[in-house]
């Protein structure tokens, strides 16, 4: 439900009639090439910080990092499906204009970086998700996932660290 109230926050933000944002210029961080979740990822690349001027587009760190604190238990979900367990990571792609990279770890593996598709600065809602972006998961045996650590990289180059259960919830 927060996804939906903060969704319709960014849209009422909509760029000016010459494409920038209401009293301020878009900055964001230039997000990595978009990759389907199923390849394995590339090496990480060298992270630079970004400019946190506040847009109201949720394009910076400081603007989405607030709303990752406050949903930590929806970053990741573990899914059985087809046979499969899927391991969706649609919360952090629905905030990744604020977000340099992500890495995951499954049952204690050392964490790989997953790609973010790139933000859409051009659209009013630029964190939304298109079909050419790719599907926001990836699939493993079933009944396997039983932890996932997740590292998140804010375009601040600030970083959070969280370990998540089979259910989807923060371990203590």
């Amino acid at each position: 439900m927060i996804d939906v109230i903060l969704t319709i926050i960014a849209a009422s933000a909509q760029p000016g009639p010459d494409g920038a944002a209401p009293e301020a210029a878009a900055l964001s961080a230039p997000a990595p090439e978009a990759a389907a979740l199923s390849a394995p990822a590339p090496a990480a690349p060298a992270l630079a910080a970004e400019p946190q001027e506040a847009t109201g587009r949720f394009t910076t760190a400081a603007e989405v990092k607030p709303i990752l604190a406050a949903t930590r238990a929806s970053w990741i979900h573990v899914r059985q499906f087809g046979g499969q367990d899927l391991l969706y990571v649609t919360h952090l792609w629905s905030w990744r204009c604020g977000l340099a990279q992500v890495r995951l770890g499954v049952n204690g593996a050392a964490p790989e970086l997953w790609p973010l598709p790139e933000c859409h600065l051009d659209e009013g809602l630029p964190n939304m998700i298109k079909a050419e972006d790719g599907m926001p998961y990836r699939s493993y045996p079933p009944g396997s996932i039983q932890q996932v650590a997740v590292e998140v990289t804010y375009d601040d180059l600030s970083r959070e660290t969280l370990t998540f259960g089979r259910n989807g919830q923060p371990l203590q």
